[in-house]
């Protein structure tokens, strides 16, 4: 697939809280299925934090990366079962995602923690995937974009530009759902982020990576990755199993 124009691709695999010691064959057969393969994109998985250390062996001297699903805003501390950053980067991540709705819904996390999370990321020297994403609810208001605004906002850190931040677009009603937005919504939403990093960043703006998010499967990811400021995929379940995931990765690169 001929590469579109503007920042390079990338799709994340969110396992989420799903996967055993078992589950590492699935990420051994996605790395052996893009061994050689003429792809234009980078590739993440982000398991379970129990899985983070075997599954870099696991991906050593592979072209996947690996991130994390949460991190603390704290570096240490007296944090019972959180993880720092750094405790990240040491078991071999490169990337951590910050904000994700079922984080934002049943852990209540605010933008302002988000962020806080995303600088914490930021200083241990890991990539933000900072997600955003309005409810049905919000969106049947027509306050999708109003909600986009206000979490840009408030949960970008200050320092963050394209190269230490990723912005993943999940609606909130599209994710596990199996309801997808249509390409004309997603490029609208996109299109909405891109401006409002372009008056956060400047000319940087251009440059960050917006990944679409919610319900991506090998059915409908050629259509989204195709959309006008889709720069990849943060993808749920559909990243558990290699046959599914790969043909999300070929359809991005």
């Amino acid at each position: 697939m001929r590469r579109r124009r503007g920042p390079r691709p990338l799709v994340a695999g969110n396992w989420k809280m799903n996967g055993t010691s078992a589950s590492l064959d699935e990420a051994r057969a996605m790395a052996q299925a893009v061994k050689g393969a003429k792809l234009d994109c980078e590739i993440m998985l982000c398991p379970p934090a129990t899985l983070m250390a075997s599954m870099a062996r696991a991906l050593k001297a592979s072209r996947i990366r690996l991130g994390g699903q949460d991190c603390h805003a704290a570096a240490s501390g007296a944090h019972t079962g959180d993880i720092a950053a750094g405790m990240l980067v040491d078991a071999g991540a490169c990337a951590v995602i910050v904000g994700h709705s079922e984080r934002r819904s049943d852990h209540h996390e605010t933008d302002a923690q988000v962020r806080d999370k995303a600088g914490a990321a930021h200083k241990a020297g890991l990539t933000a995937v900072i997600c955003i994403g309005e409810t049905i609810a919000e969106r049947e208001a027509g306050r999708a974009l109003e909600v986009v605004d206000t979490q840009i906002t408030g949960s970008l850190p200050r320092g963050a530009t394209s190269a230490n931040t990723v912005i993943a677009y999940e609606p909130v009603w599209a994710i596990g759902t199996g309801r997808t937005p249509t390409p004309e919504e997603v490029a609208e939403v996109h299109g909405h982020i891109r401006a409002r990093l372009k008056g956060l960043g400047g000319a940087d703006g251009d440059d960050f990576r917006i990944l679409y998010g919610g319900s991506v499967k090998p059915a409908n990811a050629a259509e989204l990755m195709s959309v006008s400021n889709v720069n990849g995929a943060l993808v749920g379940g559909a990243s558990l199993k290699a046959d599914d995931f790969i043909a999300i990765v070929m359809a991005c690169g």
